[in-house]
């Protein structure tokens, strides 16, 4: 049972989220930030996860911790679903083009967090969502999932097209990482025995 249900409770926010990493793409969403709920439709259908996410937080401030915790909160779900990593494939890699715009993410399992990320947008916001919250929101999922993960934007000039690769692009990415790889089941897939 590939799941996980996490609950994050702050002064300045409230989120919970459920994943299933075997699911079938299906989304409820509803974090108050329209083009946020956007893009994670994108994860959850282009990496065949079922996702819930709801999220309720200091929107009259700004997007800035709602968007954050949303990362932290989703990060923990994915710690808790892959569990243990045994038999997993732990890389994942995807180029996906938006018109125009081609991204290309990939991600490692390793336990070592670190995003690494090389986009220059070119509008400060898309709907209510600042451009710059884009990678706070996979710093705080790094970090809390535990993944390596490089985030380039290679072409683009339309900013929603940019940011809505980008998240298809780490949905497939992640997608491959979490699946089972035959050729691996019950080890761990690191010379050191250990993810973490």
């Amino acid at each position: 049972m590939r799941q996980a249900e996490i609950n994050r409770n702050t002064l300045e926010t409230r989120i919970r989220v459920r994943l299933d990493l075997d699911g079938s793409g299906k989304a409820h969403l509803a974090t108050g930030v329209p083009f946020l709920d956007h893009m994670l439709d994108q994860i959850a259908r282009h990496g065949q996860f079922d996702l819930e996410i709801e999220a309720t937080g200091d929107l009259m401030v700004d997007a800035h911790h709602t968007v954050e915790d949303v990362g932290i909160a989703l990060g923990q779900a994915i710690t808790q679903a892959v569990g243990d990593k045994k038999g997993l494939n732990r890389y994942g890699h995807a180029c996906v083009p938006l018109d125009e715009s081609l991204s290309r993410v990939v991600v490692d399992l390793s336990g070592r967090p670190g995003l690494f990320m090389a986009v220059e947008f070119f509008r400060a916001s898309v709907g209510q969502l600042d451009t710059e919250l884009i990678e706070e929101f996979f710093r705080a999922l790094a970090n809390h999932a535990g993944l390596t993960l490089h985030i380039d934007n290679l072409k683009g000039k339309n900013t929603h097209h940019q940011i809505e690769s980008i998240f298809k692009a780490f949905a497939r990415a992640l997608s491959l990482a979490v699946m089972p790889d035959p050729r691996g089941v019950g080890v761990i897939p690191s010379t050191k025995g250990t993810l973490a």
